[in-house]
């Protein structure tokens, strides 16, 4: 019994599928053209596979005229010497027919593996390319599938399906070239039965398509689904508010429609088959009919009887095995088609043409200067009428990477989250931003290293507009810690490097030991060595936010956004940090949304954004005695937490936008 699990009202079913899994969404043009460049690096291969597959075929269409000539001229008039000669040349033809299927599996197996490998890495190459939009909106599972599953069944349209082509056309022409030459009366039977093999596997063919694509997306949809599930946040969320009898029946939905249409996939290519098979028959039975009673009247040699029926049966084969190729070749053109809708997608975030360094980012070393304070003098961050708000979702992203796709931007509407911001970060100051949650403060961050480019007016550092420059070199200038730093299920030795890959072994205990978490690390077991798990989950949030911070520490950037990076730690590890903080950021430009009173205090200028916009600008003392929007948080907040004040989190901020 199939399980339905409906989506709840308010989530519309996915945009441009409207008719599901099987919607009849066509393949775009040019398809087998833009093929063309994959194919040209393995030409040599290619043309080797099809000589290959030329000499299977003239193998194929010899060795039935052998068995008339074995009969009719050797065996019928006891000729030992022709009996002799003629298996040796079936012997002959057998080993060479081995040999080419050898090197046409050697060569088809090279192509085909480059093409995977070749089609993988441009597409892995161009997601990195993406802005961060592109995933806050596409699942995992969706993405990974156009890296497995598609990209395999893409390659095999080159590879499997060029070599059967050629060797199908080869054959097919070589074969009736024989049949005539044997009977062109009985050849002239076998061919009116060819337009019955054709036909049903056009009709088909186009079945396997849809059903294909509907594959396909299903395959990545139940991925994502499981991905979502099996990492260390998902298991927990189920475990803390889970239903595992909701869960069960959510993938259970999506395992029946899985198990659905791979039913009607097998079901269509057994038709195919059995339509095949049938006419087959039917024209054999024709065939031995007509030249048996040939035979019987002296007519017709029995050898050559044996000849044709034989070529009649290898003249089917690639009339069956050409209708496959069709059904299969539209099957690979769907793979090549959802390979090419990724990189037909254009990041909305690119370098420019001609687009400079920003001065001093890694220009002679690749990366920032190694020590405590940057290799240049750290750059002014201005922000100038910067209005901003969230792309829409056919901007960013596909309908067929996400199960639930809207035509509304990441925020639900057209509203500007920024409207207009100007100010000034000066250069080796530490700016702190604070607002309640959903003021802006984190698009303004993320627009720091360009995760996203303003609708209108410029983000400046050093003077530069940042779409004038180079991505590396603005990777190299800013630094960012988030409030929930990630790590990778590695080593945290292979975590740290991560920002910078020349790192010694004494920089890597230096950095632990600024960030407050060598003493940890060296009690650890494998010290350096230590697996941190999925997202980092086998350390507390404190371990795992002091690994981030020694990874900025090596990085070294001259300017540093921090998503208030001591959120998660205690009163003792948060002072802890801010010692080293100060050392940290001592003549670095940065920039941090704050959560706590600590460091609000410190900061050489507070931004109040509220709506989008800044509404008041100045130092903690100086905005407390104007008695405004931020006294007002402030008293909301602290009024009865004054003598613990430094230890308390300012709720006014969050990761809000």
């Amino acid at each position: 019994m199939k399980v339905t699990v409906q989506a709840p009202a308010d989530e519309p079913p996915p945009e441009g599928n409207p008719q599901g899994p099987e919607g009849h969404q066509r393949i775009r043009p040019g398809i087998v053209r833009r093929i063309v460049p994959y194919a040209k690096p393995y030409r040599f291969r290619l043309l080797f596979l099809i000589a290959a597959s030329a000499l299977g075929a003239v193998v194929t269409a010899a060795s039935p005229l052998l068995f008339g000539v074995i009969i009719d001229k050797g065996i019928t008039p006891r000729k030992t010497d022709v009996v002799i000669a003629v298996a040796g040349a079936l012997l002959a033809l057998a080993l060479l027919e081995a040999l080419t299927t050898y090197w046409q599996a050697k060569l088809s197996a090279q192509i085909g593996e480059g093409l995977i490998y070749d089609l993988r890495t441009a597409v892995f190459g161009h997601v990195q390319a993406q802005p961060l939009a592109f995933f806050t909106r596409s699942q995992t599972g969706s993405l990974v599938s156009r890296l497995n599953t598609d990209v395999i069944g893409a390659q095999q349209a080159i590879t499997v399906l060029m070599a059967e082509t050629v060797n199908t056309m080869l054959t097919l022409v070589l074969v009736l070239a024989a049949m005539f030459y044997l009977s062109w009366q009985l050849s002239l039977i076998a061919l009116v039965m060819i337009p019955f093999f054709l036909f049903p596997g056009k009709i088909i063919g186009r079945r396997m398509q849809r059903l294909a694509r509907g594959t396909m997306q299903l395959n990545a949809e139940m991925g994502s689904l499981m991905s979502e599930r099996f990492n260390v946040a998902g298991a927990m969320l189920n475990k803390l508010y889970g239903r595992p009898a909701h869960e069960s029946a959510v993938f259970a939905g999506r395992a029946a429609d899985v198990r659905d249409i791979g039913v009607k996939t097998n079901v269509t290519a057994q038709l195919l088959g059995i339509v095949m098979g049938l006419t087959a028959s039917v024209t054999l039975a024709l065939l031995f009919g007509i030249g048996g009673l040939l035979v019987v009247d002296d007519a017709f040699a029995l050898g050559t009887l044996v000849s044709l029926v034989t070529l009649v049966g290898r003249l089917y084969t690639p009339i069956q095995q050409l209708s496959s190729v069709q059904a299969n070749a539209m099957t690979a053109l769907v793979s090549f088609d959802r390979v090419f809708e990724i990189l037909d997608l254009e990041p909305l975030v690119k370098e420019r043409p001609g687009a400079t360094a920003l001065p001093g980012a890694g220009a002679t070393t690749g990366r920032p200067a190694r020590g405590g304070a940057p290799g240049t003098a750290a750059p002014e961050i201005e922000f100038d009428k910067v209005s901003f708000r969230y792309p829409a979702a056919g901007e960013v992203s596909l309908a067929s990477l996400e199960s639930i796709t809207l035509p509304t931007s990441e925020r639900g509407d057209d509203a500007l989250i920024l409207d207009e911001i100007s100010f000034r970060a000066p250069a080796g100051k530490l700016t702190a931003l604070v607002g309640r949650s959903g003021a802006g403060k984190t698009t303004i961050t993320n627009l720091m290293p360009r995760f996203y480019d303003p609708v209108s007016g410029s983000v400046r550092i050093a003077g530069h507009d940042l779409r004038d420059v180079t991505l590396a070199s603005l990777q190299d200038t800013v630094g960012v810690v988030t409030q929930d730093a990630h790590l990778f299920h590695e080593t945290i030795r292979a975590n740290l490097m991560y920002a910078r890959p020349d790192a010694t072994e004494r920089d890597l205990v230096e950095a632990c030991g600024a960030a407050r978490i060598w003493d940890t690390v060296a009690t650890l077991p494998n010290g350096l060595d230590t697996v941190v798990g999925d997202r980092g989950f086998r350390l507390s949030g404190g371990e795992k936010q002091r690994i981030a911070l020694a990874r900025l520490l090596l990085k070294a950037p001259p300017v540093v956004v921090l998503d208030e990076a001591t959120a998660h730690l205690d009163s003792e590890s948060e002072a802890a940090i801010q010692r080293a903080l100060r050392t940290a950021l001592a003549g670095r430009t940065s920039v941090v949304i704050a959560h706590r009173l600590s460091t609000i205090r410190e900061a050489d200028q507070i931004l109040v954004i509220d709506g989008g916009r800044i509404r008041e600008r100045g130092t903690h003392d100086s905005l407390l005695s104007d008695g405004g929007l931020y006294a007002d948080l402030y008293d909301t907040q602290f009024a009865r937490q004054k003598t613990a004040a430094d230890d308390t989190v300012l709720d006014i901020a969050g990761p809000g936008r």
